[in-house]
């Protein structure tokens, strides 16, 4: 894999990686309101975005296994970081609507 290739798979992980978080902050604000459905389909929306963000992220894995070097931009680290902390917030997410659904509960 080239670096313009590695640019284009940098790219890829951000803006999957960036939809699922602002999925997952989306799903937060629907359950302040009470809208408990629409953030779970926010969440699972996210999830169907993180699919993406792993597909590419598992090409770049499986391509090192077999042998493949490269010279690592920064730009592919910055975009393994946008993944990590997008993982964090969606989890966070999955809790904060499940505490506003069992306060709403009570």
């Amino acid at each position: 894999m080239n670096k313009e290739q590695l640019y284009e798979l940098s790219f890829h992980l951000i803006a999957h990686s960036g939809n699922a978080r602002s999925l997952a902050m989306e799903a937060i604000q629907e359950c302040k309101k009470g809208n408990f459905d629409q953030a779970f389909e926010k969440l699972e929306e996210a999830d169907a975005e993180f699919i993406k963000a792993h597909r590419f992220q598992t090409e770049l894995i499986q391509k090192e296994a077999s042998g493949e070097n490269y010279d690592i931009p920064i730009i592919l680290i910055h975009a393994q970081d946008h993944l990590m902390s997008a993982m964090t917030v969606k989890d966070l997410a999955v809790e904060i609507v499940e505490i506003y659904q069992r306060t709403k509960k009570v």
